[in-house]
């Protein structure tokens, strides 16, 4: 969420700002929000000018009282003051409820390095690791290569509908293993805490986020037990939900910081807009597997920690001999909460294209505001903290890169070293 007095302060700015993600900016009703500014402003200053009055009134009755002389006038008066008072004091909280509804949609705003764009045809390619390997025989797609293994789209539509996949066998000890592998990377190489999560969550904590309101849609609703009455919940989009509220409405001592945490989790999303989009295979599902990476710090380490987190997402990809290549969004390819964000893409052969299997985002003090996260620096002030999140895999994608990049011509896959390990040894996936 944005800082209120920073549209106070500096209106065109912020519209400005607004309009780098998308022009005409469709984020802020304007002559509302200056009618509603407007308004409170004329209801706090004569709510100081009644104030003030009854304390006359009052200092007035209580020297007439003093001297015998009737106060009934006065009285009188200083019951007008109060329910004029009453009538301001709730007309202001209406005005704030909907200047705080104003607030919940508006995104956050781009940071100066970020490109201007429209949409993804804007973003700008940082770098490429590894060559895509040419291949002696036409290769196949992980839908083909995976159905030997146990990738089983046909009953995982019987259980569930579109988008959804049963593993067996191979296919599914070869996603555990890489789930369980990036894991090991994250916490021994690279010190984050590894943590487990609820998969449910209340709305106020997708509020924390920026999930909701704008993108309530996105989300699978929970009902208990056909029970409308209860508490709002949802499954989770991602761990990044759960991870980063772990620090809603704390103070938080600067010496804790920086706080890395990650988590492997389902996640489940509705794919509200995507019809028609990757129906085949496992590129876009209901439900995948993550391994998410959050970090909390101080705002003066965020750039350096968004830098960072990519690398730590790129350690798994060099480590699984896939090539791919790191890309920065532009303005209108940004995520609602984010202020720079890094995608990585992945070489998938059957397509011959990259595809993102990784997004690491500094969401800058936008969360932290919206949970009020804060933490008390060393000179005793306290501020909002700055948030960070990245996927460190998508464990899904990560499976269908490898089935089609390490794919052999008699069916077979062969696996990556640094995956061995957590497959007895493994050199072969044999349909």
């Amino acid at each position: 969420m944005l800082d209120i007095n920073l549209l106070r302060r500096d209106l065109p700015g912020v519209v400005a700002q607004l309009q780098r993600r998308k022009h005409p900016q469709p984020f802020l009703d304007l002559p509302r929000y200056t009618a509603l500014e407007a308004e409170r402003k004329q209801i706090q200053t004569a709510t100081e000018q009644l104030q003030a009055q009854r304390n006359a009134a009052s200092k007035q009755i209580g020297q007439r009282k003093g001297r015998g002389e009737d106060t009934a006038a006065l009285m009188a008066e200083m019951g007008g003051i109060g329910d004029r008072l009453k009538a301001g004091a709730e007309r202001l909280e209406a005005i704030q409820a909907e200047l705080q509804a104003m607030l919940m949609a508006l995104p956050n705003l781009p940071q100066a390095g970020v490109p201007d764009g429209a949409d993804e045809g804007a973003n700008v390619e940082v770098r490429r690791w590894g060559t895509p390997r040419a291949f002696d025989f036409a290769p196949r797609d992980h839908v083909d290569i995976g159905a030997p293994l146990g990738l089983d789209a046909a009953t995982g539509a019987l259980l569930s509908g579109s988008r959804f996949t049963f593993l067996r066998g191979p296919a599914a000890r070869l996603h555990r293993a890489l789930a369980q592998f990036m894991l090991d990377v994250q916490t021994a190489g690279h010190g984050y805490t590894e943590c487990y999560t609820p998969y449910i969550v209340n709305r106020e904590i997708l509020e924390g986020t920026g999930q909701l309101p704008k993108f309530k849609e996105d989300m699978f609703w929970v009902l208990r037990g056909g029970d409308e009455a209860q508490a709002e919940q949802y499954l989770i989009s991602t761990s990044e939900i759960s991870l980063t509220n772990t620090v809603r409405e704390q103070i938080l001592d600067a010496a804790v910081l920086p706080i890395k945490l990650t988590a492997h989790s389902p996640c489940f999303r509705s794919e509200a807009g995507s019809a028609g989009r990757d129906t085949r295979g496992m590129i876009r599902q209901h439900q995948f597997d993550k391994i998410e990476m959050v970090q909390v710090v101080a705002p003066e380490h965020s750039d350096a920690a968004l830098e960072q987190m990519v690398g730590h997402a790129e350690a798994i990809l060099r480590q699984l001999e896939l090539p791919y290549r790191v890309v920065l969004l532009c303005t209108g390819d940004l995520g609602f909460g984010a202020a720079r964000t890094y995608d990585l893409e992945v070489w998938l052969p059957a397509q011959n294209t990259y595809r993102e299997i990784s997004s690491c985002s500094n969401c800058e003090a936008f969360q932290a505001r919206r949970m009020q996260a804060r933490y008390r620096t060393a000179q005793g002030k306290t501020e909002f903290v700055h948030t960070l999140n990245g996927s460190g895999l998508a464990v899904g994608r990560a499976l269908v890169a490898v089935l089609e990049n390490h794919q052999q011509a008699d069916g077979s896959v062969a696996v990556p070293a640094a995956l061995r390990p957590y497959l007895g040894g493994l050199e072969r996936l044999q349909p």
